[in-house]
């Protein structure tokens, strides 16, 4: 019930800050601040985001390499046990 009060209190806040004070009588008019923000953020985290998922891509290559020798091998001990 807290979680849920303060969500609502934080996201109430958050819509305060970027309202214009000119149209909407009160509010800090932090938009274009906010959208400076993002427009400079934006491009480090999709750098981020390639990074990993070039990591997982590697990972799974190496999964895959190694899921197909362990099938190879399995197949040379059936082989050998049922001649």
């Amino acid at each position: 019930m807290k979680a849920l009060v303060i969500g609502i209190v934080i996201i109430i806040a958050s819509v305060f800050a970027v309202l214009p004070p000119e149209s909407a009588g009160f509010g800090l008019g932090w938009w274009n601040d906010v959208l400076a923000f993002l427009r400079g953020g934006l491009p480090v985290v999709v750098t981020f985001i390639g990074l990993v998922a070039i990591f997982i891509g590697i990972a799974d290559m190496k999964d895959r390499a190694e899921a197909r020798k362990e099938e190879a091998e399995n197949k040379e001990q059936s082989a050998e046990k049922n001649p």
